[in-house]
């Protein structure tokens, strides 16, 4: 079984534009529950660390300044990056998880029948676990109705698949 990711680094979300003339931009998180934007103290946009000098709500997105931004023209070449924070900068409630970190898990039926490791997270309308299990792939939403049970210091995830889930082969 592999080891569930842990990088230092967490996407949480993108460049949208610039916002104004000094170099202030919209960034969108990828939750759009998300506030994690407003609090962070450095951000990491291709690469390259910017302390946040400042940030703000407005209208489903984030304004941020950044030390060493300072027109509009630093902005357009930062459009459609991702944004990412430290995972240490990041406040979890208890329960919560980043998705990243299922990746590596093992995933068990209830009954504890091995039904294959998660390989990778589909993100989207509806967040689907890509699982492993031999030379076959399952996708499985993210749901409380088929994910029972997350259990990150086991590295271990119980499922109740609905029945007929398709699978495919892998190549």
């Amino acid at each position: 079984m592999a080891e569930p990711r842990s990088s230092s680094l967490i996407e949480v979300g993108y460049v949208a534009r610039p916002h104004g003339v000094r170099g202030e931009l919209r960034a969108i998180h990828y939750d759009p529950e998300s506030d994690a934007l407003l609090s962070v103290p450095q951000v990491t946009i291709a690469g390259r660390a910017y302390e946040v000098e400042s940030a703000r709500a407005s209208k489903g997105a984030v304004l941020l300044r950044l030390a060493g931004v300072r027109d509009r023209n630093q902005v357009i070449d930062m459009r459609g990056q991702a944004i990412a924070v430290e995972r240490d900068q990041l406040a979890l409630e208890d329960g919560e998880y980043f998705l990243s970190d299922l990746v590596g898990c093992e995933a068990v039926l209830e009954d504890g029948t091995d039904f294959g490791v998660v390989a990778a997270i589909e993100t989207g309308p509806q967040d689907r676990l890509v699982i492993h299990h031999g030379d076959h792939e399952r996708l499985l939403p993210l749901v409380p109705e088929f994910v029972v049970d997350i259990d990150l210091d086991a590295a271990r995830i119980v499922v109740a698949p609905p029945e007929g889930l398709p699978e495919s082969r892998r190549r």
